[in-house]
């Protein structure tokens, strides 16, 4: 079970990324795209706070057990929110509006 988590956290993380990227073909935000790239970001956070209450203390990862207590194993989720609002919101203020900038101007 250790394994195929660390495994299925590898793989929704990889999804993020590509979404991610994917999410802006032709210098325009694909809506679906993007909430996906998110989805699998909360999923990724998800899979590394089970791993966390599942395997610390275990001595099978030393990163794993870091999380010792429930305030550390609290704070995966806590930072997976906080990145995925900090993203959200360079997208939001940073990304997009040049984007749209770059399309009116017609250098897009």
């Amino acid at each position: 079970m250790f394994y195929i988590l660390i495994f299925a956290t590898f793989i929704f993380f990889i999804a993020h990324v590509a979404l991610l990227l994917a999410a802006f073909p032709q210098s325009k935000l694909a809506r679906a795209r993007y909430f996906y790239s998110h989805l699998t970001l909360w999923i990724t956070g998800i899979l590394v706070f089970s791993l966390a209450v599942l395997y610390s203390g275990s001595g099978r990862s030393s990163f794993l057990d870091y999380f010792d207590t429930a305030t550390k194993k609290a704070m995966i989720l806590v930072f997976t929110v906080a990145l995925s609002v900090v993203a959200h919101l360079i997208v939001s203020l940073l990304i997009l509006p040049l984007l749209r900038r770059n399309q009116e101007d017609g250098h897009l």
